[in-house]
């Protein structure tokens, strides 16, 4: 009797390995724009990203800077937020219930003030079942430094990365600054420390003024600037990252559709995180993720021919 022909399964054409995390597709949501998930379940399909990626995660709860904390500006946005946030150990036992129950993958980003501080939110989401890797936020003041930034000082970066590294067995994906002379240092510096992969950029850091009462619109007065105002920014920091990178590369900033994403997929960045457009339409990943699917059967390409393109 002759045997049925075997179906050869179609692989999904989206899928991406990334410091050795599998994810169903390159388009993740950005850290500080789509809360812890829940938030945004009842406005999209949260089993349709690649992954989410948590507001940032410090050892104790914080309330932020006082208001106001937000204003747009011409193709983007400022915020001074001031990193609010419920603390880890409440994020472990509040939030990531829900989480364990969305078919993605879940990034934990973190961030302190001191060195000690970062290492000990790592150990602690290190045995968090359901917490698939770290994303270390290194623009933030080392306070026992005399508020140096960790993100605009190699050596600084070094060490709060390999801190991490040691404490935890999780993957490390470090956000780097734009605030910097040479991006392609930093980039040197965290891979010498031993991270994972790299994601970039952070906001750029602003100012809006209300000319009429000649005040800062922000209390803070400074805010991180992002939107599609930064994309060329990025795409283009990306791009010079690429040149030295020797780990992944995931690309943000300014992202607002499918056509932005593939600019940084083509300039070099392995996937891609959306984030001031989900304050714009919540499914914008969703339909991000579903237009790069769409290019790449036009053009007959995989992602990982996709990726790094360019043609200079």
């Amino acid at each position: 009797m002759k045997k049925p022909a075997r179906v050869k399964l179609k692989s999904n054409p989206l899928e991406v390995v990334i410091a050795g995390v599998k994810f169903k597709n390159p388009v993740m949501t950005a850290s500080g724009t789509f809360g812890y998930g829940s938030e945004f379940a009842a406005y999209t399909d949260l089993n349709k990203l690649g992954a989410i990626v948590v507001k940032g995660l410090s050892l104790k709860p914080r309330a932020g800077n006082p208001g106001p904390r937000t204003v747009e500006t011409p193709c983007g946005m400022l915020n001074a937020i001031g990193l609010q946030n419920v603390g880890v150990d409440a994020f472990i036992k509040d939030k990531m219930p829900f989480l364990r129950g969305v078919d993605t993958r879940v990034i934990a980003n973190i961030f302190g003030e001191t060195i000690d501080e970062y290492a000990e939110v790592a150990h602690r989401l290190d045995n968090c079942p359901g917490v698939s890797a770290l994303e270390i936020n290194i623009s933030c003041p080392n306070v026992k430094k005399g508020g140096i930034v960790f993100g605009t000082d190699p050596l600084q970066a070094y060490a709060v990365v390999k801190a991490v590294k040691d404490a935890a067995r999780l993957p490390v994906i470090t956000k780097l600054s734009p605030n910097v002379t040479d991006i392609k240092v930093m980039v040197k510096a965290v891979e010498d420390a031993g991270t994972d992969a790299i994601s970039l950029i952070n906001t750029l850091t602003g100012m809006a003024i209300d000319v009429e009462k000649r005040r800062p619109y922000l209390k803070n007065v400074t805010g991180g600037l992002s939107g599609p105002a930064i994309r060329p920014v990025a795409v283009r920091l990306c791009w010079e990252a690429k040149k030295v990178a020797r780990v992944p590369l995931v690309g943000m900033g300014g992202i607002m559709t499918a056509s932005d994403a593939l600019e940084f997929l083509i300039a070099g960045a392995d996937a891609v995180q959306v984030g001031t457009a989900s304050f714009v339409d919540p499914d914008a990943a969703v339909k991000i993720a579903s237009g790069i699917a769409d290019y790449l059967k036009r053009h007959a390409m995989t992602l990982g021919e996709l990726v790094g393109s360019i043609r200079v």
